[in-house]
């Protein structure tokens, strides 16, 4: 299946996002905000079908979107998909490197070769090949947004090593971009979530024996606000930080977690 089966609309001259991990979760979130901003949204994940809810949320809501099928760890893969992207959206000046998976629980001597390698080359070594992959589009546009999704666990994390690794990793890479990139017009943000509503939480709930409501109750009490995160909390923040508004704002980590972080 192509992405043109999967699409909607003509561009009309909107600013096009690229959104990974878009079929589901905070990635399908963002997608979905973005695409109320006006922006036409190429949302991106493994399979074209596993996009179909998200694109159909956007179009029925009357914006512009389309799938497309790319593992963000295989840099021709990307290469291609970010050329199919400008061929039928238009060349991409905002992206929005959500892609990530998390390993099993394991601390350092518990971690394989291999769950370091996934976990490391979809967030980190992916957010890397696509940045590499759009990054032209905006310097010839002058004009560019990036923003990567991190996470609280980059600031430590005993059992996921592997995941907090590679958040933190997407801090630093941030911040080189921004020094990198800011005369072309582009700047570079992260945006670091704390415990929202999702299925690696859903996957932590199992684990620990307990419903997904019930962990809800337990992780909201130890949050200021008093309740835990959603998706659309996440979307709230990207779509700050990719809006013409935020052109002063590069560099920085944003972390989403309803409240301090130490």
């Amino acid at each position: 299946m192509t992405s043109e089966n999967i699409t909607t609309g003509p561009v009309d001259g909107r600013r096009t996002a690229v959104v990974t991990g878009g079929a589901r979760g905070i990635g399908a979130a963002v997608a979905v905000r973005l695409a109320r901003d006006g922006l036409a949204v190429a949302v991106v994940d493994l399979r074209e079908r596993d996009c179909a809810r998200t694109v159909a949320a956007i179009v029925d809501d009357g914006g512009t979107a389309a799938a497309f099928a790319a593992d963000v760890n295989d840099e021709t893969a990307v290469a291609a998909a970010v050329n199919r992207i400008g061929a039928q959206l238009g060349a991409p000046t905002v992206l929005v490197n959500n892609a990530g998976i998390g390993g099993p629980d394991a601390g350092v001597e518990e971690t394989t070769t291999e769950q370091w390698d996934a976990v490391t080359g979809v967030s980190l070594r992916g957010a890397f090949f696509l940045t590499r992959a759009v990054a032209p589009h905006m310097v010839a546009a002058g004009w560019g947004r990036i923003v990567n999704m991190s996470s609280i666990s980059a600031l430590g994390d005993p059992g996921r090593v592997d995941y907090a690794a590679a958040k933190a990793g997407l801090v630093g890479f941030t911040k080189s971009l921004a020094l990198r990139l800011g005369r072309h017009g582009v700047t570079a943000n992260a945006v670091a979530p704390g415990f929202v509503v999702s299925e690696m939480t859903r996957t932590t709930a199992r684990r620990l024996g307990r419903s997904f409501a019930e962990h809800q109750r337990i992780v909201a009490e130890t949050i200021p606000v008093g309740r835990v995160g959603q998706p659309e909390d996440i979307a709230h923040a990207v779509s700050f930080l990719v809006s013409p508004g935020a052109g002063f704002v590069s560099g920085q980590t944003l972390y989403v977690a309803g409240g301090p972080v130490d």
